[in-house]
């Protein structure tokens, strides 16, 4: 049953966000890492990515990680001149190191 839900919910997500023009930004949530990679749909490519093992030394909770790979993310993906993106969250709820990853890439300066 909630694997069932869990696919509609992707699939829902998925279609809104491959129609957009922004690149889009996807996430994925392991138990002890985060990890999230900016793609653009257009050309099937991978822009930047960056994840939790990435960082020198991650230091609070899982979801002040996740804060800081959103900061870091946001850091590349100016880099690129990208300023606007699409957050794809992948089927997960909105919440916790999820939710915290996309302040994270507000408070980067990118527009979601």
């Amino acid at each position: 049953m909630i694997s069932q839900r869990k696919k509609r919910r992707v699939a829902r997500v998925g279609r809104k966000l491959r129609a957009s023009e922004f690149p889009r930004v996807r996430v994925f949530r392991s138990n002890s890492s985060i990890y999230a990679q900016l793609i653009d749909d257009t050309q099937h490519r991978t822009i930047v990515s960056f994840s939790s093992l990435n960082l020198e030394k991650p230091s609070g909770d899982k979801t002040a990680i996740a804060h800081a790979v959103g900061l870091e993310l946001a850091k590349l993906a100016q880099a690129a001149n990208i300023d606007r993106i699409a957050f794809d969250r992948g089927g997960y709820r909105y919440h916790g190191r999820v939710k915290s990853l996309a302040q994270g890439l507000r408070d980067g300066g990118l527009q979601l």
